[in-house]
C-alpha cells in the first residue's frame, strides 16, 4: 500500500505537519506550493485590537511595535497560539475561517473604540475587512507577508509521485491548491493524481481542487469537518489502521 502523503502548505507549517504525519506512521513528502516572505509592517497608532488571518501573519507581527497587552483576535486556535508564543498576552480564537473572525470581532469589539489592525498576507483579508467595515468598524488592513508560487515540485515529491507511493495530498488554502495543480501539470505528473486522495481544509479549498483542468483528476476529494489541521489529519488516521 502507498504510504507517502504530500504536504503542500508553505514553510514553516509544512515541517510541523510532516512531524504529525510521521507520528501517525505516514511518510511525509514536503512540497510547499507557496513560499512566504515577511514584509515590513508599520502599525498605525491607536488601534484597539489586532486581527490575524493566519499563522504566517502572527509570526510576522511581533510585540514591540505593538503593546503585548493589545487584544488579539485570530482566525483559529493555531493562529492564536502563535500570537501567544510571540508574546501577545490576550489572543482569542475564532472558529477557523474569515467569516468567523469577522463575527468574533463584531461581538467582542466596539466600532467607536478605535480602528482595527488587520494583518494579512498580500492579496488576503479583503473579505474580513469588508464585513467589518459594513458593521461600522474602521479597519487598517496591512500586508505582513507575501506568498509567491513555488517554481517547481521538489525532486523527492516528483519521485514519490512517479513511483506511485503517494496515497494522499494535504491542501490548506485555495491559492496553494491552485499552485500545486499548476506544479503537477508543469512536471508532467497530472495523471498521477488519479491515485491520490486530495484532502482539503475547507469547502473553498475543495472547490479549487475540483476545478483542476484535465487531465488532472483526483482519486477523491475529502473535506475536513473543521478548518484545522487536526481535523484534516483525521481524514487519514494512523497508517497501520489502513492495512
Amino acid at each position: 500500500m502507498p504510504e507517502a502523503v504530500l504536504v503542500t502548505r508553505p514553510e514553516p507549517g509544512a515541517e510541523e505537519t510532516g512531524r504529525h504525519l510521521a507520528a501517525l506512521g505516514w511518510e511525509p513528502v514536503l512540497a510547499p506550493a507557496l513560499h512566504l516572505a515577511p514584509r515590513p509592517l508599520a502599525p498605525p497608532a491607536g488601534v484597539q485590537a489586532l486581527l490575524l488571518t493566519s499563522r504566517a501573519a502572527a509570526r510576522a507581527v511581533r510585540p514591540g511595535a505593538l503593546p503585548p497587552s493589545l487584544p488579539v483576535l485570530a482566525v483559529g486556535e493555531a493562529t492564536a497560539a502563535e500570537a501567544r508564543h510571540s508574546g501577545f498576552v490576550k489572543a482569542e480564537a475564532a472558529a477557523g475561517d474569515a467569516a468567523a473572525l469577522a463575527q468574533l470581532a463584531a461581538a467582542r469589539l466596539n466600532p467607536e473604540a478605535g480602528p482595527l489592525l488587520l494583518a494579512v498576507g498580500e492579496g488576503y483579508g479583503l473579505e474580513v475587512a469588508l464585513a467589518l467595515r459594513q458593521r461600522g468598524f474602521r479597519v487598517q488592513r496591512r500586508v505582513a507577508y507575501a506568498a509567491a508560487p513555488a517554481p517547481t515540485l521538489p525532486d523527492r515529491a516528483r519521485k514519490a509521485l512517479t513511483d506511485g507511493r503517494v496515497v494522499a495530498a494535504l491542501f490548506f488554502s485555495p491559492r496553494s491548491a491552485h499552485c500545486a495543480i499548476s506544479l503537477f501539470h508543469e512536471a508532467g505528473l497530472a495523471e498521477t493524481a488519479a491515485s491520490v486522495m486530495a484532502l482539503a481544509l475547507s469547502p473553498r479549498v475543495a472547490a479549487a481542487l475540483q476545478a483542476a483542468p484535465t487531465p488532472l483528476a483526483w482519486r477523491a476529494v475529502q473535506v475536513a469537518d473543521r478548518p484545522d489541521q487536526d481535523s484534516l489529519l483525521q481524514l487519514l488516521g494512523p497508517r497501520l489502521a489502513k492495512r
